[in-house]
């Protein structure tokens, strides 16, 4: 968190001091023939005919006093609903019975002599000393990540959207991973309603390095969400760089090259089966002065909804079109080649974006910058429809199939998922196996009958769709 910075107090004390001298003095130079002024002789142009006629005078209450609020402060005026209280602002009138609230046009007697000048400037600062001590300077103004407008008005009521600071600069790949893992924490707590994540730093007992382990259990939204971080450094072992080099890496295939990396990786669980499970990743590796990038979100659902699906695929289209007409094609093939359960002869989801090995950017742009905007982006694409789906009823049947699919979803992982099987290769095997969904339900040869949902599904995932 930004560390506050302390005013020196004769700052502080100094201004107000300067502050109520001049306004004494100017309030000596303007005393009426009897010693007293008023508020109309300081401010005439504050007097207003409607505002002379007024004979009540209230004292303000917290209702009439109200300040902006945090969203606001952080301009997002669209996800708060306070607002200034109308009418012009009050001051005091001294009185011989106490001080009470005058509007402009009333008249406020304050009586000035030499004595109460020298008496008023030493006060000042005096308080000024006094209030420098003790306050601190607010620090640097924080703001949400783009896709908080989106998960804003998401949120259940009375969850709370934190404020997460300024992206880090490109070039550290690790500080921002670390950030994008705590900016979308918040936010699907937020959007969760209910539980929070604990967090588990580890350190790597092969080679260096180290990770943190986000987890969410039993919420209100996500049953089992889980977002790692991993920084690595170690040596490529010839397993490695035999299926590296196989994909036109220039590596060494008989291992031995050291190499960095660094990686965000999530996947929410849904509660109800009607929402789906999201799952994305943002990833560098660093091998031989070499540097590639990979990343990419995909949605795996239960119960399918047209409109979900197209939703979801128009949201990544734009995002990709924003730096190659190249990208949402192929990389929206790549998703679907890529999470493909032989066995099963179908997909896992409805796909979405999938990149691996990527170096260069076709219209000359930056890679990285590209990979950022992923990851700012997977939480936004997830978001309208867990508002269209969590809160519609749903039966025991639909739950049964609900953990049926899981079943699927866990094979693909340990069976084909390179992430997987690369992390079980001396990784830590509680980070990996987090990804795994919470309950999941086998049963023996189970189809579903034609013409009912579960059908529907299954046909879509045997056949992708160009949903976008």
């Amino acid at each position: 968190a930004p560390q506050a910075r302390r005013l020196p107090p004769w700052v502080l004390g100094m201004t107000i001091g300067a502050v109520a001298a001049v306004a004494v003095s100017v309030g000596q130079q303007r005393l009426g023939p009897d010693g007293w002024t008023t508020a109309a002789s300081l401010h005439p142009q504050a007097v207003q005919p409607q505002v002379q006629q007024q004979t009540a005078l209230q004292r303000p209450t917290p209702a009439s006093i109200q300040h902006p609020s945090s969203l606001q402060a952080h301009g997002l005026a669209s996800l708060s609903t306070s607002k200034r209280g109308p009418g012009p602002a009050p001051f005091l009138r001294p009185t011989a019975k106490g001080a009470h609230v005058a509007g402009p046009g009333q008249p406020s007697e304050v009586k000035a002599t030499g004595t109460s000048f020298h008496l008023a400037v030493l006060s000042a600062l005096m308080l000024g000393w006094a209030l420098g001590s003790r306050v601190t300077a607010r620090p640097p103004p924080q703001r949400f990540m783009a896709m908080a407008a989106v998960v804003g008005d998401k949120a259940e009521p009375g969850a709370t959207l934190i404020p997460v600071p300024d992206m880090p600069p490109p070039g550290d790949f690790e500080a921002y991973v670390l950030w994008l893992q705590d900016a979308i924490c918040a936010q699907a707590a937020a959007l969760d309603g209910g539980a929070q994540f604990c967090v588990d730093r580890w350190e790597r007992t092969q080679g260096s390095g180290y990770g943190i382990t986000r987890v969410l259990e039993d919420g209100n939204l996500i049953e089992k969400g889980a977002a790692n971080v991993s920084i690595i450094e170690g040596t490529l072992t010839a397993a490695r760089a035999q299926t590296m080099s196989s994909r036109g890496r220039d590596v060494n295939p008989n291992g031995g090259d050291p190499y960095k990396a660094a990686a965000m990786s999530l996947v929410f669980h849904s509660k109800s089966p009607l929402v789906p499970t999201l799952r994305a990743d943002v990833r560098v590796f660093q091998v031989g002065g070499q540097t590639w990038y990979g990343g990419g979100c995909d949605l795996t659902p239960y119960y399918l909804f047209d409109d979900d699906c197209h939703e979801f695929h128009a949201h990544w289209k734009s995002v990709c079109d924003k730096y190659s007409p190249e990208y949402f094609p192929k990389f929206k093939k790549w998703c679907d080649e890529y999470f493909y359960i032989p066995m099963r002869k179908e997909h896992r989801g409805v796909g979405g974006i999938f990149f691996d090995d990527l170096e260069s950017d076709p219209q000359g742009g930056s890679v990285e910058e590209f990979v950022r905007d992923v990851g700012a982006n997977i939480l936004a694409s997830w978001a309208p429809i867990v508002a269209r789906r969590r809160h519609l009823p749903h039966t025991d049947a639909q739950r049964e199939w609900q953990l049926m699919r899981r079943g699927r979803y866990l094979e693909f992982n340990l069976l084909y998922d390179r992430g997987v099987r690369f992390g079980l290769e001396g990784g830590r095997v509680e980070s990996i196996m987090v990804s795994a969904p919470p309950l999941i339900a086998w049963k023996y040869d189970r189809t579903p009958k034609d013409g009912t949902p579960e059908a529907e599904l299954v046909r879509t995932l045997q056949t992708p769709r160009d949903w976008a």
